[in-house]
């Protein structure tokens, strides 16, 4: 079965890009930097700079790899205007409470709530994505509530 695509936005793509030069560039060789001189002060088996960096190492090629799978099995979104989409800049009424919020519609990889960005594989993503100014959403998850989408943009 052919693997399914991560699909991300360009600025998700872009930032993946950056943090993959970063580390290959930058943290990779510094660590391995400090590999060598932890290497040099001698006995290994309780050398803590030692074990402390390569364990650092170890996280920096494991995430490497990660990214650059992502980036091999990748898949760039654009949004569409009229519809909520990945790459979607979704202003939203709660209907519970009036309380308006914006959103952007993001790949599992780029989610971050804090900086406003949900996945599309979310319960919300999930329960906005195809939908239209106006439409009224219930969002199913544990305690249900309703959205109404009040505007959309992309990039």
């Amino acid at each position: 079965m052919p693997e399914k695509k991560i699909q991300l936005t360009q600025e998700g793509y872009d930032q993946l890009q950056d943090e993959l030069r970063w580390l290959l560039d930058e943290e990779q060789p510094a660590i391995k930097e400090q590999l060598a001189e932890a290497r040099s002060q001698g006995d290994l088996s309780e050398n803590a700079d030692y074990d402390a960096a390569r364990n650092r190492l170890s996280d920096i090629e494991e995430r490497i790899r990660v990214i650059e799978h992502s980036l091999d099995n990748c898949v760039i979104v654009k949004g569409k205007a009229n519809q909520v989409t990945l790459g979607s800049i979704v202003e939203v009424e709660f209907l519970n409470g009036g309380a308006t919020r914006t959103f952007s519609i993001v790949g599992s990889m780029e989610s971050n709530m804090s900086e406003g960005k949900i996945s599309n594989e979310s319960p919300f993503g999930q329960a906005i994505i195809g939908k239209k100014v106006g439409d009224e959403v219930e969002v199913k998850v544990e305690k249900p509530y309703s959205v109404r989408i009040l505007s959309i943009k992309t990039d």
